[in-house]
């Protein structure tokens, strides 16, 4: 796997709340695989069976369609996009 070109990519962070179910979480990691993103961080939590879940993705390709076809899941209540991450300054004096 060659890290270089995606590494390359911004990265952006996404809040996701949905209903805690079988698979729940396959479907969504499967979702930003499908439309062509990696996912660098997620970190979850549930309560009352709900996922609150913290996504930073890397990818090239349209973040509001991403954000349009996790919607579509229909365990997903909420979506929500943030800017773009910065990269770390070590990588940005290289």
């Amino acid at each position: 796997m060659n890290t270089d070109s995606s590494s390359k990519s911004p990265s952006y962070t996404i809040t996701c709340r949905m209903n805690h179910e079988a698979a729940a979480l396959e479907r969504l990691c499967q979702v930003v695989r499908i439309r062509g993103f990696r996912i660098e961080k997620m970190a979850v939590e549930t309560a009352d069976g709900v996922l609150d879940i913290a996504l930073t993705v890397q990818g090239t390709r349209s973040l509001t369609m991403l954000q349009s076809q996790l919607e579509k899941l229909h365990t997903v209540a909420e979506v929500i996009l943030t800017t773009p991450v910065l990269a770390p300054a070590a990588s940005l004096t290289a």
